[in-house]
């Protein structure tokens, strides 16, 4: 596992550590690795970084990175002989946009280089994928997720929604609440993408929840239960919320009004992924493991530093809804 300590890396390395596989992290030693693994140490960007990695065979390599596709490309060559199969964790965001109707593995991609530095997130994701793809040809596999929640998440998506439900009173709901959305929880992609590289699938598929698994007054909704049902929602048109500047996506984190790019975002066929085993739990079985992981965190959740934070102001809430 090349990373293996925080969020999607965390929950593929204790996935595996169930299945009883024999898990070696590779990672920077800023965090504890999952118990039952051996680690490794080693920084991807820095000179002679892949030094721990020149001796020792592996039957999978996942890899999550999304910075540099040059970190992927020099990875995937070093233990192109010595590894069985590369899964690489990458993403939806690889699709060219405006895009067709209904997403599939067969779609306009965007352009990507595997000797690009740090670029746009599309185009690096892009370029890893083509690092794997070049050196471990037919035993490669591309996980294009989707929005990726549940426990451990540090992007501040569910975590905000999480814990401005529990702070309770009139709650801000970006309409309609019934707009459908699509999203993985990261504990069904690191099933998948075990079982899938163990069977020996090769090539991309996108791994979100098929279309009708859930919606945004499904996802809210499951927020305010599981936090002790304090908050009200209320429901509010898409272009009042814009019209009063809170910018869909990040101050509203998931939540995108109707239109092309809504449907770009959740509009994914899934029909590969569900053929070869994805099964994706119900949205408040996500939402309520979240909120226990969250609670014993003291509702505190880490914050990648690549991202931004994410959430409206409680002012500009109370305006919006005339409070």
């Amino acid at each position: 596992m090349l990373g293996g300590t925080e969020f999607v890396g965390r929950a593929i390395t204790e996935e595996a550590v169930d299945l009883g596989w024999d898990v070696t992290v590779f990672h920077r030693g800023r965090h504890a690795p999952p118990p039952g693994t051996s680690a490794l140490h080693g920084d991807r960007t820095a000179p002679d970084g892949l030094a721990a990695l020149a001796d020792g065979e592996w039957d999978v390599v996942v890899d999550t990175w999304s910075g540099a596709p040059t970190a992927v490309r020099d990875s995937a060559r070093l233990l192109a002989d010595r590894a069985g199969r590369y899964a690489y964790i990458s993403s939806r965001s690889v699709y060219a946009y405006p895009a067709p109707a209904r997403l599939a593995e067969d779609s306009p991609l965007v352009d990507g280089s595997p000797d690009a530095g740090a670029t746009a997130y599309p185009e690096d994701k892009r370029g890893g994928e083509l690092a794997v793809l070049e050196a471990f040809d037919g035993r490669a596999l591309l996980v294009r997720a989707g929005v990726i929640l549940g426990p451990y998440e540090n992007v501040g998506r569910l975590p905000w929604w999480l814990n401005r439900a529990a702070r309770g009173g009139p709650m801000l709901a970006p309409g309609p609440c019934d707009l459908p959305i699509q999203y993985i929880d990261v504990r069904d992609l690191a099933r998948w993408t075990l079982a899938a590289a163990l069977a020996g699938h090769g090539g991309a598929y996108d791994l979100v929840s098929p279309p009708g698994h859930t919606t945004m007054a499904g996802l809210l909704e499951a927020c305010v239960s599981v936090t002790g049902g304090r908050a009200e929602l209320r429901w509010t048109d898409p272009d009042r919320i814009v019209e009063a500047g809170i910018e869909p996506w990040t101050d509203l984190p998931v939540w995108l009004p109707p239109g092309e790019l809504q449907e770009y975002m959740f509009g994914s066929d899934v029909t590969k992924a569900l053929a070869t085993g994805l099964h994706c739990r119900p949205v408040e079985e996500t939402v309520a493991d979240t909120w226990a992981w969250l609670s014993s965190l003291g509702g505190i959740a880490p914050q990648r530093p690549d991202r931004p934070a994410k959430g409206v102001t409680p002012e500009q809430e109370a305006a919006l809804l005339g409070l």
